[in-house]
């Protein structure tokens, strides 16, 4: 198993990889799209298994108005094959080693039993947009006492809206299943 930066070369691969690890979603996946054809900034690594993209993390910026106060851990993904193995925590230990994460708070809205074993810790400010009450909210490294919303780059909201379709012609038939 092997961990490296993701270059353009993995992008579909990444794209494929968590449309498998998240069924029935493309959220996900149009995120890390939208974030790449954006050039936003993203920390993004990739673990590969014979060739294979099998884990995949990301870090965007978090913010306070307009100034960068974190990152956010989002997403994360293990092919399934692979969950259960220690794969997302290996991939996740080892990004929380690297320089452009470490100096930084961290947020992640996730699974609480699970990020808290990485030293992640509820979180009460900043507040999330996404979780009433944050009670799936985290952070680690996070020294916020005033109130605030943290803010998410644009993409995190646009990722998951529908490409308009075209309106079909009405047909005059009965409708086969």
């Amino acid at each position: 198993m092997k961990i490296q930066k993701v270059t353009k070369e993995n992008h579909a691969k990444v794209y494929a990889l968590l449309r498998r690890a998240f069924p029935g979603s493309e959220y996900e996946a149009g995120l890390v799209q939208k974030l790449h054809e954006n050039g936003k900034p993203v920390h993004e690594w990739v673990c590969i298994h014979t060739n294979k993209v099998i884990a995949y993390i990301a870090f965007s910026n978090a913010f306070n108005g307009n100034e960068v106060c974190g990152l956010h851990l989002a997403p994360m993904a293990v092919s399934p094959e692979f969950q259960k193995q220690g794969v997302g925590s290996e991939l996740l230990r080892f990004a929380l080693r690297q320089e452009p994460v470490k100096s930084q708070p961290l947020f992640v809205l996730g699974e609480p039993g699970y990020y808290r074993r990485f030293g992640f810790e509820p979180c009460p400010q900043p507040i999330c947009p996404f979780d009433k009450n944050n009670a799936h909210f985290l952070s680690l490294g996070n020294a916020a006492t005033a109130p605030f919303t943290v803010g998410y780059e644009p993409e995190f909201k646009t990722a998951a809206k529908p490409a308009a379709k075209p309106a079909e012609p009405r047909s005059r038939g009965k409708k086969r299943r």
